[in-house]
């Protein structure tokens, strides 16, 4: 089976973050490492080049495939913020819906920059995914 790619490295997320040269995607990308080391209690990881994450979990797949990823984490791509989270929850459309202006996908949110949402709103929908993801594996390990 193939290695995974997204993995933790030695990389600081400060050194990783002196590489960006948008200042507001710096300082927002500042901002969300202190909102998810609140959240989780973890530090900043690097996974792979380009994700800061915060904790981490084992999953497996029914196919057979299984790895370790991070609780929560972000990655600040060209033009925006790639928050990831999980994709269901109960009321997460709700606080999709009072978030703000984003755009999802199935595991992540897509914010140009932190100004334009609720950061009350994001912190819930960051804690909930995070609390969700814990029953899951609470529930697998069982």
């Amino acid at each position: 089976m193939a290695e995974a790619k997204t993995k933790p490295t030695k990389v600081s997320a400060e050194s990783f973050l002196d590489t960006i040269d948008d200042e507001q995607a710096r300082k927002d990308s500042l901002t969300l490492i202190k909102l998810m080391e609140k959240i989780t209690g973890e530090p900043p990881v690097m996974w792979g080049p380009a994700i800061i994450g915060f904790g981490t979990y084992h999953y497996k797949y029914a196919s057979g495939h299984e790895g370790d990823m991070c609780l929560a984490g972000f990655s600040p791509r060209k033009g925006k913020l790639s928050l990831y989270t999980m994709a269901t929850f109960e009321g997460r459309n709700d606080l999709l819906t009072r978030l703000g202006k984003h755009k999802s996908g199935k595991g992540c949110l897509y914010i140009k920059k932190l100004d334009d949402i609720d950061m009350t709103v994001l912190e819930t929908l960051i804690s909930k995914s995070i609390a969700c993801l814990n029953k899951k594996i609470e529930d697998y390990k069982e």
